[in-house]
C-alpha cells in the first residue's frame, strides 16, 4: 500500500468538498442559463467543445478501466496515478462543458429547423431514438452531479491512507463514474447531428 499524503481531517474535508460540489453544480446550473451565441463569436466552431467532452469522456472511461486492472494487479502507485489523471480530465471536461453551453446554447434532440420547440415532423423522424437519448440523458446528468462529493470522498480517503473506507465508497462509486463517463460519448453522438 501507499504512504498517505493527506493529514486526515474529515470535518475540514468535508466542508471543502462541500463547498466544491456546490460551487460546480451553481456554476453548471446558473452559467447554463445564459446563452452567448449569437453574441460572442468565436474563431472556431463552439462545438468543438462538445467533441472535446466526448474525447475526455471516453479518455476518462478508459483510465477508469486501466485503474481498476491496476488496483487488481496491486500496482497501487500507477492506479494512484492513472486516478488522478481522471480526475483532472474531468476538471477539464467540466471547463469544456460549460464552455460549450455557454457558448453554442442547448441543443434539442430531433430540432431540424432551428425554430424553438419540436414540430409533429421533427418528432416523428426522431421516432424512438428520442425517447433512447432522453432516458440516457435523465440518468446521466443526476448521477453525474451526485456522483462528484463521493469521487471526491474516495480520493481524499485513499489520499489519507484510509484504504478500506476507500474501496468500501469505490464499489458504489466507480460504476456511477464509469456510467457516467461512458453514456457522455454516448449522448454527444445521438445529439451532434442536431448541432447548427
Amino acid at each position: 500500500m501507499l504512504e498517505p499524503v493527506l493529514q486526515k481531517n474529515d470535518q475540514r474535508a468535508k466542508l471543502l468538498i462541500g463547498i466544491f460540489s456546490f460551487v460546480v453544480f451553481a456554476a453548471v446550473t446558473v452559467l447554463g442559463r445564459y446563452n452567448l451565441a449569437g453574441k460572442v463569436k468565436l474563431s472556431f466552431d463552439v462545438h468543438f467543445f462538445a467533441l472535446a467532452n466526448a474525447v475526455i469522456n471516453g479518455t476518462v472511461s478508459l483510465l477508469l478501466l486501466a485503474g481498476l486492472l491496476l488496483v487488481r494487479q496491486k500496482n497501487y502507485k500507477l492506479h494512484k496515478q492513472v486516478m488522478l489523471l481522471a480526475m483532472l480530465l474531468s476538471i477539464l471536461f467540466l471547463v469544456s462543458y460549460i464552455c460549450h453551453h455557454l457558448f453554442a446554447g442547448e441543443t434539442v434532440y430531433g430540432e431540424t429547423d432551428g425554430v424553438k420547440g419540436l414540430s409533429a415532423a421533427e418528432l416523428a423522424a426522431a421516432g424512438s431514438k428520442r425517447a433512447v437519448y432522453l432516458a440516457i440523458l435523465v440518468t446521466h446528468i443526476p448521477l453525474a452531479g451526485l456522483g462528484l462529493p463521493f469521487i471526491l470522498f474516495a480520493a481524499y480517503r485513499a489520499l489519507t491512507g484510509e484504504f478500506d473506507k476507500h474501496k468500501k465508497l469505490v464499489r458504489i462509486i466507480w460504476p456511477i463514474w464509469f456510467y457516467v463517463a461512458v453514456t457522455g460519448v454516448v449522448i454527444y453522438f445521438m445529439i451532434s447531428p442536431y448541432y447548427h
